[in-house]
């Protein structure tokens, strides 16, 4: 008898609660204290959160919240992006048929050497070991896009007739690839400011002491070529202390045909 009395109780206050919630749910007046309960007795199958995204159907929200956090994987392996498709020579966009693609950088001060690369590969550089102070050159020939002749010249302290000896006998459609690195004018003088203005520069004549310099010419051409750039050497206006900025010169140059070469 001692036991039934507080069992009776128990059973009452368990009986009225459960009413009470009944009764909630047919008359749709969700208290405090039924929100709490719903909230702790919900399923996770029932409705799936991430950030500020709520999936209701628990397929569908495995399948996205997978996605959402292969995406997230993704950005933080520093890969989520797409990138932007490169073409031959880091070219941003195709050159037509019949066209070769080309990137020329100067060198950068007397630290980083220059670059030269025609259809993907690569002519001249540091890492070829090929490059060095003052002139590089690189010879092409302008029917098949061949490399005929890959040289260094020394501007500073070289013989300026080693590169007259080089672009004195060029053939008709030889392509000249040029980029500068240190000093690639001390030496020059007028016949080889000459050489290169007829092979189409503007800004041979005038180039100077550790101005950059990037040129693409050619043997025969009747105008100016509109593949060049240059900057001076300038206290003022240096990027670099005692050096330009390095230039970088990019696009797609016109095949010879057989007939005009």
């Amino acid at each position: 008898m001692r036991v039934a009395g507080p069992l009776r109780i128990v059973v009452l206050i368990f009986t009225a609660g459960l009413t009470w919630i009944m009764g909630s749910i047919l008359l749709g007046t969700h208290g405090s204290g039924f929100s709490r309960l719903q909230q702790l007795f919900s399923s996770p199958e029932n409705a799936v959160t991430t950030g500020i995204l709520s999936f209701p159907d628990p397929e569908a929200s495995r399948a996205e919240l997978r996605g959402v956090l292969g995406v997230r994987l993704s950005h933080a392996l520093g890969f989520g992006e797409p990138r932007a498709r490169k073409y031959k020579c880091g070219l941003p966009q195709p050159c037509p048929e019949q066209h070769l693609a080309f990137r020329v950088v100067s060198g950068a001060a007397n630290v980083i050497g220059p670059k030269i690369c025609l259809e993907d590969k690569m002519l001249m550089s540091s890492v070829k070991d090929n490059v060095g102070r003052g002139l590089n050159i690189a010879l092409v020939n302008g029917v098949n896009g061949e490399l005929l002749e890959a040289r260094s010249f020394d501007m500073w302290a070289g013989d300026v007739n080693d590169l007259l000896k080089f672009i004195r006998p060029l053939h008709e459609g030889t392509l000249v690839f040029v980029a500068s690195y240190d000093d690639p004018a001390t030496k020059m003088n007028d016949e080889t400011r000459k050489i290169f203005s007829e092979l189409g520069s503007t800004n041979a004549k005038e180039l100077a002491f550790r101005d950059s310099w990037v040129f693409v010419g050619a043997k025969g051409v009747q105008d100016k070529s509109p593949f060049e750039q240059h900057v001076k050497n300038s206290k003022s206006t240096n990027k670099y202390e005692g050096w330009p900025e390095a230039l970088e010169l990019e696009g797609c140059i016109p095949q010879r045909t057989m007939g005009t070469q």
